[in-house]
């Protein structure tokens, strides 16, 4: 009998141990699809530095160009490559969710990714091009620094806040039942940095001047930057699906959208994102600050 009882309870602390999450196996747990979509990620975000400082060196180069490229078009390689992140950060998660493999690790590993790819990359990228003494305004040279770093730290913040509040010990079973981001996703914030800065090098392509536009540049890097940190709601997106269903209105309006996209790419870019930024903005200046009054 005693030994009956004794199995019985190794069995219960096995039980146990397979569902804490902080157990050694479980939180050393890879599986292999939604970490290499992370992985894929955290290359991304590598290759558009790489691409940054490249640019920088074909910046000083006497041809103008390095590695057979020039200035802009490294910069627009890093654009493509911190979209590109976007897609795999997309996935990653995506494919956790639908296979029911969401762990520990892969939630610090797709933190630490989208430092690299979201937190960095941007920031260089916005520095590099932007706040330089060569292509921006003067005193941008002693704040340039400082803006990049503002909008890092932000971004590293907001993704440390996004673990704690999505940590299951906390939870303890119990999730909140609104789908919206906490904040300016850092995805997001990336996303309008780097549209901003494709919609500037095409305009720099006729224009051959960014002085007048990099004024506003800092502004808006703060603003995403405090957004990322703010409590504004955001639309997450996690419960769209194969079965999710839309009013006629919405799917033409998306079709619309997808038609513009492919005729104006760097402009419509830009707005989908911005009016996502702005989006969340309204919505959170209409919401009533205090529970009305029952009549």
């Amino acid at each position: 009998m005693n030994f009956r009882l004794r199995r019985r309870a190794e069995r219960s602390d096995d039980l146990a141990a397979r569902e804490d999450p902080y157990n050694v196996t479980n939180a050393s747990r890879i599986y292999f699809l939604p970490n290499l979509m992370t992985a894929g990620n955290l290359f991304c975000g590598f290759i558009a530095i790489v691409n940054c400082i490249q640019a920088r060196l074909a910046e000083t180069a006497a041809n103008g160009e390095y590695n057979g490229a020039t200035q802009a078009d490294h910069y627009r390689y890093a654009v493509w490559f911190i979209f590109g992140a976007a897609a795999f950060d997309t996935l990653d998660g995506r494919l956790a969710r639908m296979g029911g493999r969401e762990s520990l690790f892969g939630a610090e590993f797709d933190s630490l990714a989208d430092v690299v790819s979201f937190g960095v990359a941007p920031a260089l990228l916005m520095f590099y091009l932007i706040l330089s003494p060569t292509q921006g305004i003067l005193w941008f040279r002693n704040i340039g620094w400082f803006v990049g770093f503002v909008y890092l730290l932000c971004a590293a913040m907001r993704l440390a806040r996004f673990n704690v509040i999505t940590n299951p010990l906390l939870y303890r079973g119990k999730k909140e039942s609104s789908k919206d981001f906490i904040g300016l996703p850092v995805p997001a914030a990336a996303g309008t940095v780097a549209s901003l800065v494709l919609f500037l090098l095409n305009l720099a392509d006729s224009d051959k001047s960014l002085k007048s536009w990099a004024l506003a540049l800092p502004f808006l890097m703060l603003l995403i930057a405090f957004l990322m940190m703010s409590t504004v709601r955001y639309p997450s997106g996690k419960n769209v699906d194969l079965q999710t269903q839309t009013r006629l209105q919405t799917f033409v309006a998306f079709l619309v959208f997808i038609g513009l996209l492919s005729l104006y790419k760097e402009i419509a870019v830009l707005v989908a994102f911005l009016g996502y930024i702005f989006f969340g903005l309204i919505r959170h200046w209409r919401r009533p600050r205090f529970p009305q009054k029952p009549k």
